[in-house]
């Protein structure tokens, strides 16, 4: 009951004529953001982050913004994969398996609307699951230590990417690069500069919104600028403008299914949409196929990945609000609004700023429902997003972000950082490195410093306290399973790959 009760203030909170517009509008954003191929999600909340500080908006109102924007990218990011066979973002791309084909076989329509549909249950139940079960792990959570939340951050360092991403070393490297550029500054304890090279700008670190716009948007634009030609694929007519009922209840229970298997996906450090995805295909894959038309086409393989990438988004926003650890990228790109705005996430959230929390979860609900009407009856709009020619698209990503980072902070040395962050980006993707454990570096590695320093004050110097709760010690043995399977699947991969290049 006093859930419900929390939940009804929090509508309350997200239905004030400015939340309320500020919802349509990112979900709008987010939609057409999404439908881009390559862009995505964490790119396009990256890019949007400055346009919330230059609207100077209150901390509820900013967050209910691009938490609209993160769903939308979600939605709209099957739209390329189905008509252009080209995934908006990494978790489209099971979408692209049977979107396709049905597609090529006159039914994109009906495809788009399946897809939709299940985006709306799989974000849907994930929300409900996040208004039933983050209250649950944040009492929890309160009675955690320095050492655990050591042991917590170890955990998300080395699981982060790890399960999904292409080579483990790659990104445990990223990690340590993020937490190097995060002991930039003065140190907290006694005051001594590090690695400041004598420059006052450096004194406060760098400010995590620079470097993530720069990191992602700026290098983004290079990435964009060198294979825009690849990009250019040939379209799918959209066929039909409203689908029938019939077709959209072909994908039955995997709606349901996807849904359960994606938010299971999503609470998991690490894991994420890719994940949810991957695996709600193949579980769908081995319960449905039975007349092998998986892959030419089934409308339930088009419904379970996308019920379970955007159940997965949904879940990843429960260790963020509860444990300030992000599920994914995305969330650790929000994790940096949070903490510009003096938001502290954890557990202790949900008792002092219950205003924010619960404004978020009742904005995610009608978000749900503002997506849904957009994407089925105005398809046709959002598909001609795909025909936006990279001229117009380039010269908008870069005016926004220089624009806003110079609002945030009115300072050009920021511009020089956010641009030099962008070359490093570039260079870091094209040599396979992924970002996220960078920015997750960025904005957990002073928090991890200052556990870390607490942990050692209480046992005056002993580095065993941080051994000996039994939270720690299981908050390590799951890192350490993570590991080991993150190590296993990128092993079988590549042999996977050696044998087929065999």
């Amino acid at each position: 009951m006093e859930t419900l009760n929390l939940l009804a203030d929090g509508f309350a909170v997200a239905l004030t004529p400015t939340n309320l517009m500020l919802a349509v509008l990112g979900c709008f954003l987010g939609t057409l953001i999404g439908s881009l191929p390559g862009l995505g999600p964490v790119n396009g909340v990256a890019i949007l982050i400055p346009v919330a500080f230059s609207l100077e908006l209150d901390p509820t109102s900013a967050l209910i913004l691009l938490s609209c924007i993160y769903y939308g990218c979600m939605y709209g990011g099957r739209i390329s994969s189905i008509l252009l066979n080209i995934p908006g973002d990494e978790p489209a791309i099971m979408t692209t398996l049977d979107g396709y084909p049905m597609a090529k076989a006159g039914k994109a329509s009906e495809a788009l609307a399946i897809s939709a549909v299940a985006s709306f249950i799989g974000a849907t139940f994930a929300t409900i699951g996040l208004t039933l079960f983050a209250p649950m792990l944040a009492s929890v959570a309160i009675h955690f230590g320095p050492s655990d939340y050591f042991a917590l951050y170890v955990m998300a360092f080395a699981t982060i990417g790890g399960i999904t991403g292409a080579n483990p070393f790659k990104t445990l490297i990223a990690a340590f690069l993020g937490l190097m550029i995060a002991a930039v500054g003065l140190d907290p304890g006694t005051g001594v500069a590090r690695f400041t090279f004598d420059s006052f700008h450096l004194y406060d670190g760098f400010d995590p919104i620079v470097a993530i716009v720069g990191l992602f948007a700026i290098s983004e634009v290079l990435m964009y600028l060198e294979k825009m030609d690849q990009l250019q694929g040939k379209m799918v007519p959209l066929g039909r403008a409203i689908p029938k009922l019939k077709d959209i209840l072909s994908g039955g229970w995997a709606y349901i299914r996807g849904s359960v298997i994606g938010f299971v996906s999503g609470v998991l450090p690490g894991a994420g949409a890719s994940l949810g995805a991957f695996l709600s295909y193949i579980a769908e894959q081995r319960w449905s196929d039975k007349d092998g038309s998986f892959g030419k086409g089934n409308p339930k393989g088009v419904a379970a990945p996308e019920a379970g990438n955007n159940s997965a988004s949904g879940g990843a926003l429960i260790p963020m609000l509860t444990l300030g650890v992000p599920g994914s990228g995305t969330t650790a790109v929000m994790l940096a609004l949070l903490i510009s705005l003096n938001i502290q996430p954890g557990p202790l959230l949900f008792e002092r700023q219950p205003d924010i929390v619960w404004g978020l979860i009742a904005a995610l609900y009608i978000a749900n429902f503002v997506l849904l009407l957009l994407n089925v009856p105005l398809i046709s709009f959002f598909t001609r997003a795909l025909s936006m020619p990279q001229w117009i698209l380039m010269p908008f990503v870069v005016m926004v972000s220089f624009m806003g980072v110079y609002s945030i902070s009115h300072s050009t040395f920021d511009l020089l950082v956010m641009v030099g962050f962008g070359l490093f980006g570039y260079i870091l993707r094209k040599v396979g490195v992924s970002l996220v454990p960078i920015i997750l570096g960025l904005l957990l590695g002073a928090e991890m410093e200052n556990n870390l320093r607490r942990a050692l004050s209480i046992s005056d110097g002993n580095f065993g306290i941080l051994f000996q709760s039994p939270i720690a010690l299981a908050l390590y043995a799951i890192t350490a399973t993570m590991l080991c399977l993150s190590f296993y699947l990128a092993f079988r991969k590549r042999r996977r790959a050696g044998e087929k290049s065999v």
